[in-house]
């Protein structure tokens, strides 16, 4: 993992990609096929953006799978730049990877205690997400025999039956006073299923379920709110949400307008421009027919940059729409490991050239867009982005 000082703290800037036509417009290496563009002033902003939307609790900020793929050695310390003080991750690896960049963070571990692991905890001062009594009977255990009440969260499920306390649970460790004089519960939590669909029942239900429970912990601060949990209201907001995918520019919710800034743009470099007949066909499997004369772009990027085949546009059928400065231009065809075909045809030469660069992902084509073309979530695309492209890292 790159430290701060060679990733976040001096991130090489990216030459400016929305003109094209000429060779090395995105990068300055001529070696380069595909950039990922990855801009944490924006990222900063995001987060900025959601603290104010959730104004009276505390922000945290949701880093694990390395940020979402976009690289959490670099967007964990602009996100500590921009006021972010408690963080969460997925595994206590990805926890201990964070505690070297962010010394004074509160982290917290979603997946919860694995057994034997409570030293690794302690060591690196990490916070547990205990999500079974199992759990808090281990850690407080752990706690009463190196005499430390160390600080843990508590999750309870609400109705997504996935991690956390059931009900019977709740009520089994509640009934075990000695447990609690061992440990500090700083935390009391539970997961929306259903938030990004603003208008399904579960929402409020889920409420009323965490309500119920968490007046069991009244001095415990809570949490409810994950990305679109913000996105419903003070209601949800308690006194901490967790924000994942808004922060890297991902719609939380399934539909309308996504209301925060791109932070990712993926560019994938033409490396020949080919003119082919009506009749011909296109990509693997001869899926897609031409219906007229076509000039045809050949990109470097595909399913190993995280192009979904989903993407692909055979006959009758409308696949990814990227762009060529200003103009939209759909593929023709399968999306293969390594390339794809888009359509210039109707694209002024100036634009079509050996070496542009065409937007597959960022302000034209988002996140979103793509996922909803693919049949997936933003979440998803952000993290089958992949390795191979140059990243590049602006701003924050």
């Amino acid at each position: 993992m790159r430290t701060p000082a060679q990733g976040a703290q001096e991130p090489q800037e990216a030459h400016g990609a929305g003109t094209a036509g000429t060779a090395g417009t995105a990068g300055n290496g001529a070696h380069e096929t595909a950039i990922l563009t990855i801009d944490l002033g924006a990222l900063a902003d995001n987060y900025r953006d959601l603290r104010e939307r959730a104004a009276g609790a505390e922000c945290a900020a949701v880093v694990k799978a390395d940020a979402y793929g976009l690289g959490m050695a670099e967007a964990a310390p602009a996100l500590w730049r921009a006021g972010c003080r408690t963080f969460f991750v997925a595994t206590i690896t990805e926890a201990t990877d964070l505690r070297a960049l962010l010394p004074d963070a509160a982290i917290y571990v979603l997946n919860g205690l694995l057994a034997g692991t409570a030293p690794l905890f302690r060591k690196n001062d990490l916070r547990p997400v205990l999500n079974s009594a199992t759990e808090i009977r281990e850690w407080a255990g752990y706690c009463d025999r190196v005499r430390a009440p160390l600080a843990c969260a508590v999750h309870i499920d609400t109705g997504m039956n996935r991690l956390g306390l059931s009900a019977s649970e709740v009520a089994e460790i509640l009934a075990i006073p000695a447990l609690w004089r061992t440990i500090t519960l700083t935390l009391v939590m539970s997961h929306l299923a259903c938030a990004d669909d603003p208008g399904h029942a579960k929402n409020a239900a889920q409420r009323e379920r965490f309500d119920a429970a968490r007046a069991r912990f009244p001095e415990t601060p809570a949490s409810l709110a994950n990305s679109a949990g913000i996105l419903l209201g003070h209601g949800y907001h308690y006194g901490l949400v967790r924000p994942g995918i808004a922060l890297y520019g991902g719609h939380p919710q399934r539909q309308g307008e996504v209301p925060f800034r791109s932070v990712v743009h993926l560019m994938g470099r033409i490396l020949q421009i080919r003119a082919a007949t009506e009749g011909e066909t296109v990509g693997y499997g001869a899926t897609r027919t031409l219906t007229r004369p076509t000039r045809i772009g050949i990109v470097a990027a595909g399913y190993a940059d995280g192009l979904f085949r989903a993407l692909s546009a055979g006959d009758g059928e409308v696949g990814l729409t990227a762009y060529l400065g200003p103009y939209p231009v759909p593929i023709l065809g399968r999306v293969s490991m390594d390339l794809i075909a888009v359509d210039v045809t109707d694209i002024p030469d100036a634009y079509t050239q050996r070496g542009a660069w065409v937007e597959l992902l960022g302000p034209n084509v988002s996140a979103h867009a793509m996922a909803l073309q693919a049949g997936t979530i933003d979440y998803e695309v952000l993290t089958s982005l992949g390795t191979r492209a140059t990243r590049r890292y602006i701003g924050g």
